[in-house]
């Protein structure tokens, strides 16, 4: 339960949306100086206030920097809390999203089509994924986060009923384009909640934590899946499945997740203050409150924020390409594996799941290898005064690029001839998860470090452009691996991996700059680092 406020305070900080270059500008949080040691110093936008005309006495923001009710100074344990109830969202959706692929030639069997609309059972929920990002992201930030989790996860539940008693392909691909447009709020969101409980310190390894559970749901759905139609359950009854797990999730969002986003909480801050004592804190307000609601207001805030990010912003463009192919490729994997372990090898379709857990292992091994990169990290935290330079977080994609291209090579050409035995392709896949794991680690935590409160909208338009060329992939893949072979297949991936390969050294050298002339960045490091050179020539001078 959280306190009736009592007062309203205003903090040194602010954030102007509109300022004359048109530049989204940040102000430093302003705590005293022994507390900006604090190596989880606190994001931005826990402490913010919108820049306005009218009496900034009025003006409702957190009672100073330690404010109990602010995200950033609950519990570890209550954030802990948080993050997994994210975790496990994300798990299950990713989860749902690849464990009936083993079943798509059933379906197609008994619905009467071909054997290629089977592929639909993977490929329309991807699809779904372009289309939920542009409503779930930046609609958090207009809404707050809970409420788009208690109706994105009750939607995506009772879609599964659709699934499990569909009588025709029709039926079956709608119902799971339409749990796909649901089922990515987690993929959207979750980086939005990361970013409102935890600094940069420890925002690196909550993420780490969260992206591990997310490719873990989606390299172990296959195993799954694949068990459930060798054992004879049918394909039906994988959706039931889905849809017990998809349950309890939503039981533990309605019970365990709070709202967590700033604007929103000082929203219901201020009208408590003012049901309180009307009289005395009429004119009382959040920043939040004096947002345009117009129609075009709240559009431009939602639909249109992510396209004109992902039409101004160079770095979420090149982001997205980079982590678009290799999330496509991941995806392709599912459909691409049938053709180098069953077809090639006589696997079944149990066996061909298992494969999969040299992707897990990998991943894990990637997380590993964040976790150890980010390790000194609030050291660097406290040296930048809470906000070191995003770039730092590019280590990891460092590492990713090279063992994707190995990893790819490796599996197109030990995989295509029978003759290698099963294993040598299969190992193959624990640096294609180690570089997917370090890819999607380094990169998401470089666009939450690098757009901070807009980073929902930045996710999401990164989600749209990923998901819509993921959904295609399966369509194609396994005709592009049948006609070429899996060795010239995986070459011409490869090749792109190759060509992306420099991206995460690119972005280091010149991240700095670009990052200087967006609208949406924050760029706090800039202005601490003139204030470290400015303290660098008062010693001097000394």
């Amino acid at each position: 339960m959280e306190k009736t406020p009592t007062s309203a305070t205003t903090t040194s900080t602010a954030l102007d949306l509109d300022d004359e270059s048109g530049k989204v500008v940040l102000g430093l949080p302003e705590p005293p100086a022994e507390q900006h040691s604090d190596s989880d110093a606190k994001s931005p936008a826990s402490s913010v206030k919108v820049e306005v005309s009218e009496d900034q006495s009025a003006l409702v923001t957190w009672d100073g920097p330690d404010d109990p009710n602010s995200p950033q100074n609950w519990s570890q344990a209550r954030k802990i809390t948080v993050l997994m109830i994210g975790s496990i969202l994300s798990f299950n959706v990713t989860f749902a999203s690849t464990a009936p692929s083993p079943g798509g030639s059933l379906c197609a069997q008994e619905f009467g089509t071909s054997p290629e609309t089977g592929y639909l059972v993977t490929t329309m929920v991807l699809a779904g994924y372009v289309f939920g990002p542009l409503f779930w992201g930046p609609g958090s930030e207009v809404f707050g986060r809970r409420p788009i989790f208690l109706v994105t996860t009750s939607a995506y539940t009772l879609l599964h009923l659709g699934q499990a008693l569909a009588n025709n392909m029709v039926t079956l691909s709608v119902t799971r384009f339409l749990s796909g447009v649901f089922a990515v709020a987690p993929l959207t969101n979750c980086g939005g909640l990361i970013a409102d409980m935890w600094g940069p310190a420890h925002r690196g390894p909550a993420t780490s934590l969260l992206m591990a559970w997310t490719f873990l749901g989606t390299s172990t759905g296959p195993i799954v899946g694949g068990f459930v139609i060798q054992g004879g359950l049918g394909w039906r009854w994988m959706f039931w499945i889905l849809m017990i797990f998809a349950v309890l999730c939503t039981v533990m969002v309605i019970v365990g997740l709070p709202e967590t986003f700033t604007p929103i909480l000082l929203q219901k801050k201020a009208r408590a203050l003012r049901r309180a004592d009307p009289a005395a804190n009429k004119n009382l307000y959040a920043p939040h409150e004096k947002a345009d609601w117009s129609a075009k207001g709240v559009l431009d805030r939602t639909v249109f924020r992510a396209f004109h990010m992902l039409a101004m912003e160079p770095i979420l463009v090149l982001v997205t390409i980079y982590m678009t192919l290799l999330y496509s490729i991941l995806y392709a994997l599912f459909e691409a594996f049938p053709v180098i372990f069953i077809k090639t090898r006589g696997f079944t379709v149990a066996q061909n799941g298992l494969m999969f857990i040299g992707v897990c292992f990998g991943m894990v091994i990637g997380s590993a290898i964040t976790a150890y990169l980010n390790w000194n990290y609030s050291d660097l935290v406290a040296k930048w005064k809470g906000f070191p330079p995003p770039e730092n977080r590019l280590y990891g994609a460092m590492i990713a690029g090279p063992c994707f291209v190995l990893g790819i090579f490796w599996l197109g050409w030990t995989g295509q001839y029978a003759s290698v035995p099963w294993y040598v392709p299969a190992l193959s896949l624990i640096p294609l998860g180690a570089s997917v794991s370090l890819l999607f680690i380094s990169f998401f935590t470089y666009i939450i470090d690098t757009y901070l409160m807009f980073s929902a909208s930045a996710l999401a338009g990164h989600t749209i452009i990923r998901s819509g060329v993921s959904a295609a992939f399966p369509m194609f893949i396994v005709q592009m691996f049948t006609k070429m072979g899996s060795g010239w297949g995986c070459t011409l991936l490869g090749l792109f991996g190759l060509i992306l390969a420099p991206s995460p050294f690119l972005f280091y050298k010149y991240g700095t700059y670009i990052r200087s002339k967006s609208k949406f960045a924050p760029c706090m490091d800039l202005r601490i680092a003139e204030e470290l050179k400015a303290e660098e020539e008062k010693k001097s001078e000394a």
